[in-house]
Order: C-alpha cells, then structure tokens, then sequence
C-alpha cells in the first residue's frame, strides 16, 4: 500500500520536465525559506577529502559563530570515533578549510581558535569575503603569562596555481592476508564426524553460535586438525565459546578466528619428553705430591707439579 510520500513524490515527479535520466539520480529541489546553508560544489564534491571529512566540513559550515567543533563536542554529536573525527579534521586542514590556532587572551589563557574557511582558493585570491565563523575554547594555563609579541604580517597572497593540491596518505594500511584454516593430515570419514558433531553441539553451550550446516562443512577441517592434534572435545569447546563478543555479528567468523590461531601444537612423543642424560663430570683427584685437589680421570700429579718434574730432569 502506497503511503502519502510515495504518492507525493509521485505527484512531483510529474511536474518536473521530460526527458527524465534513464539512470542516475534525479534531482526534487524545493526553495528554501530558512534554516539552510550555501555549500560549495568544491567541498561538496572534492576528490581529495573522505566522506566523513566532507560531511564534518559542511556540519562546520551550517553552525553558527561560537560553536563548539573540537574532537569531543563531534564525538558527542555524531557516531563516529574520536580517531575518525580527528582524521576527517586533519583532512580539512590540510586542504585550507580548517584552521587551527593557539592565542592568549588578555586574562592570561590560552585559547584554541578555529577558523572555518568556506571557500580556501577564494583567500588565496585575497577576495572579499563574509564574516568568517570563529569557535573559541578557552584552556586553563599553569604557566606564568608574559607578554605576547605582535602578530607577524600577513603573507600576501599568491595564484592558487601556485599551490598544488594536498593528498593526504592514505590512513588505513592494507589488512594482511587471512591465514589459511588448518587441516589434519587425513581427514578420515571417523574425523569428518566427530568434528561436524562438535561444531553442530556448540550452540548448547554458546546460543550465539548458531552455525549453519555450510558453515560446519566449511570449518570441519579446523576441528578435525584440533582432534588429530589429541586435543579434547570439551578443550575445543571451551577455546571456541569463552569470552564471546556481545553480540557476536558473525559467528562463522569467530569460530574460524578460533580454530586457526589457537591451535595447539602436537603432542610431543616419548621420546621429546625423555630428560637429556648430562655427560658425567670428571672427578677430583689428590695430588700426590702436594695434596693439592685437581680434576681427571686418573690418580697423580696436579700440572704445577708435572711442569716441575719436566723442568728437573
């Protein structure tokens, strides 16, 4: 059943002139009487700033002069994390859209100001401009206040040719490559069973795993190396269902996860666990001249009393 906004839009459609695009989006555009903002297609549609830096940029745009726009009233307003923010922040930055200074009031505290530039090629150009939106953040000092120099001169402004575009690196690094799932040595019909039945059994134990009969053939190979390696059902089944994540998205996953990296090594045979038998040590034998005591395996003299004998005859 159509409700009143399908068939609005249906009505409005109507009135917009033919052809329409075959594909595409299709533009309803309504005039502005208040609350609304003039954002430039060059922020709009910049080909060097994220989405989420696009979108801070025009939030920063719309507020009115005296906002609050730092990392936390952001984090507070949106659902992105602080890390994201303070990115997406850096990006305008970097591109002219967003600066941010230290100055001392008179009072003797250190402020943040920020400065939001609408159009950074047009300050370039030394254009005229409206007043620019300025948030303010005062911060306690703990140091004496000295007297604050004059600020430098303005640089004269050059070409905006003369400055080429900032690209900003990239701030994800690439995900290395996922390890392989394990596998035993043979996976006999007797394994493939014992380890499907596991996994099937987990979601007693752990409702949140709740796999499915693809998702068990695909990870029967994990469970049948774990088995092969001696380790104990009720070992597996606690390593794959302790200190869940809630709620677990995607529990397939997680058993993977699981079954790849904390695998346990073979057992060791009887003869890794023998003790390594330590060579005998050699025994102290009396000097039969001096009574000095000297290690070897034979009863005589110590080698003071050998190199004397040498020396006399």
């Amino acid at each position: 059943m159509a409700t009143q906004h399908d068939i609005a839009l249906t009505r409005a459609l109507t009135g917009i002139p033919a052809p329409l695009p075959p594909s595409g989006v299709i533009h309803l555009s309504f005039p502005h009487a208040s609350r609304f903002t003039i954002v430039g297609n060059h922020l709009a549609q910049h080909d060097g700033l994220s989405l989420t830096a696009i979108g801070i940029g025009v939030h920063i745009q719309s507020l009115p002069a005296g906002s609050q726009v730092g990392i936390k009233a952001l984090t507070a307003r949106f659902a992105e994390g602080e890390t994201t923010i303070a990115a997406a922040l850096r990006e305008l930055e970097a591109h002219g859209y967003l600066h941010r200074t230290r100055a001392r009031l008179p009072n003797g505290r250190v402020t943040t100001r920020t400065v939001f530039c609408d159009q950074p090629s047009a300050l370039l150009r030394g254009g005229a401009m409206a007043p620019v939106a300025v948030a303010v953040v005062p911060r306690p000092v703990m140091t004496p206040v000295v007297p604050v120099p004059p600020p430098a001169p303005e640089p004269t402004p050059v070409p905006e040719a003369a400055h080429p575009p900032v690209r900003v690196p990239p701030r994800i690094a690439p995900k290395p490559p996922r390890r392989p799932l394990p596998r035993p040595g043979e996976l006999t019909s007797e394994l493939h069973q014992a380890a499907s039945a596991l996994l099937a059994d987990l979601r007693r134990h752990a409702p949140e795993l709740v796999l499915s009969e693809d998702d068990i053939e695909e990870l029967v190979p994990g469970a049948a190396a774990w088995l092969e390696r001696g380790a104990h059902p009720d070992s597996i089944r606690h390593a794959l269902t302790a200190d869940l994540p809630q709620p677990p998205k995607y529990p397939a996953k997680i058993v993977r996860h699981r079954l790849t990296v904390l695998l346990p090594p073979p057992l060791p045979g009887s003869s890794d666990l023998a003790l390594v038998r330590r060579a005998p040590a050699t025994p102290f034998q009396t000097c039969e001249g001096c009574d000095r005591a000297f290690r070897s395996p034979d009863p005589g003299h110590c080698r003071d009393c050998r190199a004397q004998y040498w020396e006399a005859a």
